[in-house]
């Protein structure tokens, strides 16, 4: 149920997801400690494809198993897949639908003051000392000034804290005043042998998972067509998307227009706006791109299958690189020098969070935001014409309902989504 309400809930791209996920986890029901949620995070930062996705399955697998990772990871997914495989058909169908995209627009402002109350609040647990600090503004400078590459940043954070251990031993990412032990802490607590007894299914399980990702991809590229395009093109993408959907979007839109023509720059523009209004990882845009190829071919069944296909072949990997990753980097958990990598990716993920939010926020409140070249700075500034007055309310009024009158996460969702659909139909 827990798993399925994140799911549903999980606008705003990786930075939104993230949040919710640690609001649910470690904030409201102490099922983690800050500690192992960041550990599990560092390590899905390194891995290709969608970080947030494999947390979910990484928390679900340490606290209930094998069986505990699919359900997380499933349940997270799914109900983003639902939507964009019933909003993908409806766009093929029948073009553009304004009343969706109302109601999400309030959706996207809240996300936005979720993802700011966030950032807060890692930065406070996660930054403990003079090189943490100094490496999360390194990272969101590197990322929003100098658009460095995302799998850069992320690795160059992880040898500084593998060279320098003890600059982030006191980085701990625990509630020094609770009394009460997490869940996953006290399970270890009275079983130490927990994570070594899991190991072996999660081994078999990653094992199998690869095996009937890499099995159908091989059958289907030996029989051709699009459906063998689609599997060799979207395997790749599960493969080599280090730093989420942005790092591979430009090359998505690139094949799957100019290449393949599958669907039209138009259109591509279009999923990327149902991506980021539904909840669901951001990659989900993969599956529109899918659908419209499949709708192309053979109309609803054939977009039916090709959505399937690319969820498939998108997703299979994530499982199977955490069910053989994630025993092998608990094990490690105590060793210096991996517990200094990791606690430097913790460091540049805040810088990560702020990049990812205030290029969330700029595009939120602004209608046009221009890169400006300045010297070796690419910066992105807002047209300050552009701003949006309905998106700048919208978001004080998710502020007001999360922080003042502390309405918790779904009211606040809720109350703002309604708001912007009324505000956009008022406006027309």
């Amino acid at each position: 149920r827990v798993w399925f309400r994140v799911g549903c809930l999980s606008f705003g791209g990786p930075a939104g997801q993230i949040a919710l996920l640690h609001r649910e986890v470690v904030d409201e029901r102490n099922w983690v400690s800050d500690a192992r949620f960041l550990h599990a995070l560092n390590f899905c930062m390194l891995l290709p494809g969608p970080e947030a996705t494999q947390l979910a399955t990484y928390l679900g697998w340490l606290l209930h198993g094998v069986k505990g990772g699919l359900a997380a990871g499933l349940l997270f997914v799914l109900p983003g897949a639902a939507f964009m495989l019933a909003l993908s058909l409806v766009y093929a169908t029948l073009g553009e639908v304004p009343l969706v995209a109302a109601l999400f627009f309030g959706l996207k402002c809240a996300v936005l003051v979720l993802v700011i109350e966030a950032l807060l609040r890692v930065a406070k647990r996660a930054l403990k000392g003079a090189v943490p600090w100094i490496l999360a503004v390194a990272a969101f400078a590197a990322l929003f000034l100098l658009k460095l590459p995302f799998p850069l940043v992320v690795l160059g954070a992880a040898a500084i804290g593998f060279c320098l251990p003890a600059a982030f031993a006191s980085n701990g990412h625990g509630k020094a005043g609770d009394e009460r032990p997490a869940l996953l802490d006290a399970l270890l607590a009275r079983e130490p042998d927990r994570i070594a007894r899991l190991t072996g299914a999660a081994r078999r399980a990653g094992l199998l998972t690869l095996v009937f990702w890499v099995w159908p991809t091989a059958l289907l590229m030996a029989e051709g067509g699009l459906f063998g395009d689609i599997a060799w093109f979207f395997s790749k993408m599960a493969v080599v998307t280090v730093g989420g959907a942005y790092a591979v979007l430009a090359y998505v839109a690139q094949e799957a227009v100019g290449h393949y023509q599958w669907l039209t720059p138009g259109q591509m523009l279009a999923g990327l706006g149902l991506a980021e209004t539904t909840p669901g990882p951001l990659i989900l845009v993969l599956e529109f791109v899918g659908t419209m190829g499949g709708y192309a071919w053979g109309g609803v069944v054939g977009g039916v299958l090709g959505a399937l296909l690319t969820l498939w072949v998108t997703f299979a990997p994530c499982f199977a690189w955490i069910f053989l990753g994630a025993p092998y980097v608990e094990r490690l958990h105590d060793q210096a020098r991996l517990k200094g990598a990791l606690a430097g990716v913790t460091a540049a993920v805040v810088g990560v969070i702020a990049n990812l939010a205030l290029w969330f926020g700029l595009r939120v409140l602004f209608g046009e935001v221009r890169e400006i070249p300045l010297g070796p700075l690419l910066l992105d500034l807002p047209v300050p014409a552009s701003l949006d007055p309905a998106a700048a309310g919208l978001a004080m009024l998710a502020t007001l309902c999360l922080f003042g009158l502390r309405l918790g996460l779904v009211r606040t969702l809720g109350v703002t989504a309604l708001a912007g659909l009324a505000v956009r139909l008022a406006l027309g």
